[in-house]
């Protein structure tokens, strides 16, 4: 039996639809891109006909013309803490929710994680050209990296924390605010040794303990550095904080913590060590991401609104990319009392 041959049907060009609309190429292109200077009429009946015909756009084609990637690269660096994993329930939402964004704007995304960043770092992922803008999670210990490219990269936001002698636009919560509330919440519960846990190389964490420090100053309560311990945003090394409290014998009745996987860890710990949250140790979170409701107790935590900070940092890359000068956003926190 003789195999059978089958010729590939040519593939339909612009120019093609175009004749078949009667209408330039210039058109047609515009058309397919949904540019308001064709006539709404016009436009739906050349995008009607390009899918009766199967017509696809040829983006890697389209995005050389345009000097378009059409790509938005989400770059996550973690110099402060380089064992932090992308599935962290902090990463996971915030990922998710930039990538909802960009998607809806017909963008993909490119995903980077940099580990123990080396200098230049930055200033390699933009020239490799391969996207129209960069979004950046966190400030990690980079924030002089970030403020390097800054002034000659226009299409570049982040997220993170209201750090001083800032060039680059950011979006996040008032950390300051947060701590505050957190720690003004503990001392309204009657709590007086309140412990703090993070890691102050991230901006972020540096500016949560400030607020902590403020509250407890305005409290007239002297702050014990005893009662600071580090803490990594990881998995199980978020344990040595609380581990270290527990075994060097000070005492605390309340935790303030600088995220909710902190907060989580800390109180598994104390769990094990015999103590009740929250009738032995009241525990704070911070960012309120999906698990600390649903962990037992649920957790009392600061919320950052990470659907509200994805949109405006998408928003304010496409304005930078367009050109636009832009102003940097925070966010006021919320207080989500739960039960611990």
């Amino acid at each position: 039996m003789k195999s059978r041959t089958v010729t590939p049907k040519p593939r339909l060009k612009m120019a093609d639809i175009a004749k078949m609309a009667g209408v330039s190429t210039s058109t047609v292109s515009r058309a397919l891109a949904d540019n308001p200077l064709i006539p709404l009429p016009l436009r739906e009946r050349i995008v009607a006909l390009a899918r009766a015909q199967g017509y696809v756009v040829n983006q890697q084609a389209r995005g050389l013309r345009l000097q378009r990637t059409n790509t938005i690269n989400v770059v996550i660096p973690l110099g402060h803490d380089k064992d932090q994993l992308i599935s962290d329930p902090f990463f996971l939402e915030m990922v998710g929710r930039l990538a909802d964004q960009i998607t809806l704007r017909g963008y993909e995304v490119l995903l980077t994680k940099v580990m123990s960043p080396t200098p230049g770092w930055l200033e390699r992922i933009i020239q490799s050209n391969r996207s129209d803008g960069v979004l950046v999670i966190g400030q990690s210990d980079q924030h002089q990296a970030l403020n390097a490219v800054a002034d000659s990269y226009a299409p570049l936001v982040v997220w993170g924390g209201d750090v001083p002698d800032r060039h680059y636009c950011t979006v996040g919560v008032d950390s300051v605010a947060g701590a505050r509330l957190a720690v003004e919440h503990l001392l309204k519960l009657g709590r007086r040794r309140i412990a703090f846990l993070g890691l102050p190389e991230a901006p972020e964490v540096l500016l949560r303990r400030q607020g902590y420090l403020e509250a407890l100053a305005a409290a007239g309560i002297p702050a014990e550095p005893a009662l600071t311990a580090p803490a990594h945003f990881n998995a199980e090394p978020e344990l040595e904080g609380i581990h270290h409290l527990l075994s060097s014998g000070v005492t605390f009745d309340a935790v303030f913590a600088a995220s909710d996987v902190i907060a989580l860890g800390a109180i598994r710990a104390m769990t094990e060590a015999g103590l009740r949250t929250p009738e032995d140790v009241s525990v704070v979170g911070f960012d309120d991401v999906t698990v600390a409701q649903y962990s037992w107790p649920p957790l009392t935590t600061i919320r950052q609104d990470l659907d509200r900070g994805a949109r405006e940092m998408v928003e304010l890359l496409f304005q930078r990319i367009e050109g636009k000068t832009t102003t940097s956003v925070f966010m006021a926190p919320e207080l989500v009392v739960r039960q611990t």
